[in-house]
Parts: C-alpha cells; structure tokens; sequence
C-alpha cells in the first residue's frame, strides 16, 4: 500500500481475510475528520449524500494506489457484507444495546467503504470484546425511551422521541446510547458530525 489512510482522514477499522483477497475496512480517523470532511467540495456544493460521495472519491482513489477494488455500503441491491466483515475482523462486537461496538470509535463506529485487495495479507492480532471488562454498562440505560435492546431496534419509539423537545439533545449532540460508551467518549468524534448523522437519520 504506497498512501497512509491518514492522509485522507481515514483509519483501518479492521481486515479479513476472503478468498484469496484481504478487506481492509476504513473507518474516520479522529480526531480530526470533520474539519476535513465539512471543508470538502461535496459538503459544500448542497447535493445530496454529500458523505457517500466524499467517501467514493477519497476511498476510490486509496484503492487505486493501492492496486484494489473499492467498496461502499451502498452499493447494491444486493449490498456487500459489512456487518459480517467487521465481526469477522475481530475488532468490533455486538454491544448491549445490539449495535456494533469498535475497539477504537466504541459506539461511534462508521466503516465508510473498504479497499478489497489481492492476497491475503498480514492481518494484526485482535483482542476481546470491551463490553467484556465495562462492568457498568452505561449504554445499556442511556436512552431515553429504552428504544435499544439486545433484541431489537425499535426506530418508531426512536423517532417519536426525536420530535418531542428533549429528543433535540440526541438530534444535536448524537444519539445519548452511542456516547454512553466509554470508548465513544474517548474516540473524539465532534458533536457536529453526530447532529449531520443524526439528521440523515431523522430528516423532519
């Protein structure tokens, strides 16, 4: 690989290894990922899916430096596996409230596209899950409308909540459940960038 990801405010989230080839998933590089993307031509220019794009420009160009194929979450029907491959990297894990929690970015976890490479690679040791050793488990009881369970999502009762006055703290700030966790808190993502995910999400 001849370009750092660092160089485009990207980080390795993790790698598998499928087939023949090894996935290298690419994750924000924080601190510092806002400031680079809120400044981008694709933030700026008011169309839509604005972080889709930046992440098929930048990733697109990694994997052409690097001689691999990119990747995106929204390519598709049918769409690639990135839940498997990031469970399969050893680096993130079902949390208590179901979402994928990252040994780095916690609860804050975003894989904006992957670079599949031929060969399989070296692929780092990984450890255990962090939930193993959060002996308090804040995420657990952080939302407000217990809408986050180890069994389901319940987005109806996410929403609705999101509508009412209190429900603005997670609309600006970032949902409460994500930054309950420990390592979310310390992954440095910036309030700015949780309200932009947070209003793709919850557009009215």
């Amino acid at each position: 690989m001849t370009a750092a990801p660092e160089t485009a405010q990207l980080e390795v989230f993790g790698m598998v290894h499928e087939g023949g080839d090894t996935v290298i998933l690419l994750g924000p590089h924080e601190p510092g990922f806002w400031q680079v993307f809120s400044t981008s031509p694709e933030y700026l220019d008011g169309a839509a899916d604005p972080l889709d794009r930046w992440s098929k420009r930048v990733i697109s160009a990694l994997a052409l430096a690097w001689g691999g194929e990119a990747i995106f979450p929204s390519d598709g029907p049918p769409y690639p596996p990135f839940f498997a491959w990031a469970a399969a990297s050893g680096r993130a894990w079902p949390s208590p409230v179901a979402m994928l929690v990252h040994d780095r970015a916690g609860l804050m976890v975003s894989y904006r596209g992957v670079v599949k490479l031929p060969g399989l690679l070296p692929v780092p040791e990984t450890g255990a899950t962090p939930c193993g050793t959060c002996t308090d488990a804040p995420c657990r009881n952080a939302c407000p409308v217990n809408a986050l369970s180890p069994q389901q999502y319940n987005t109806d009762a996410c929403h609705a909540f999101l509508r009412t006055a209190p429900g603005q703290d997670c609309l600006t700030q970032g949902c409460a459940a994500r930054r309950a966790c420990p390592l979310s808190a310390s992954y440095g993502r910036l309030p700015q960038q949780s309200a932009f995910h947070m209003k793709a999400f919850h557009p009215k």
